[in-house]
């Protein structure tokens, strides 16, 4: 986290602002109080945002393990009409 205040944070919220004010029906997937804190720079009247903590081993058993963030993507696809995402490789 040494250089988060540098570019990385500035490219970040650049993007994640762009994208939102952009396009149109995103699902945005915050994992982690860091992805969490980009939720202010999100519309949330043109999208759909998902939070869970951090899939890191040091905290993925705080709720990762059950928050079933793919499944939770295609129940929302399936639900608006959308295709869902193959996540098998």
């Amino acid at each position: 986290m040494s250089h988060s205040k540098i570019w990385r944070e500035i490219f970040t919220d650049a993007t994640i602002k762009k994208l939102s004010d952009k396009k149109e029906w995103l699902i945005f997937v915050l994992w982690g109080s860091f992805a969490q804190a980009k939720k202010s720079i999100i519309d949330t009247n043109r999208h759909i945002i998902l939070e869970a903590s951090h899939p890191s081993p040091f905290s993925a058993n705080r709720g990762f393990f059950w928050s079933k963030p793919f499944s939770k993507i295609n129940k929302i696809l399936k639900e608006y009409w959308k295709k869902e995402i193959d996540w098998n490789l």
